[in-house]
């Protein structure tokens, strides 16, 4: 797939990026070759291959879900410059 100048200025447009004239002309045959290059990976045979997130097996350590922290209300709120009715109080933010 062949990517002109105008093409370049639209992707230039969408992404926000100002391009000048000569930045155009070299970014042309750089977007060109990564389209070729994904041309490329479309002509790869992967039936058969399982899709994976990560090229080494990475297996989660699972936890027991248990609340280790709680029960210390007044405690946490101790440290709190102001406090009322047993949560943080903060200024009002919206008129």
């Amino acid at each position: 797939m062949s990517v002109d100048a105008a093409t370049v200025r639209h992707i230039a447009r969408l992404a926000r990026i100002a391009v000048s004239d000569e930045e155009v002309s070299a970014l042309a045959p750089e977007l060109s070759n990564i389209l070729g290059w994904i041309e490329q990976l479309g002509e790869v045979d992967v039936s058969g291959v399982e899709p994976m997130t990560a090229v080494i097996p990475n297996h989660l350590r699972f936890r027991d879900d248990i609340v280790t922290d709680g029960g210390i209300r007044d405690e946490v709120l101790a440290n709190a410059p102001n406090a009322e009715h047993g949560f943080f109080a903060v200024p009002k933010v919206i008129e």
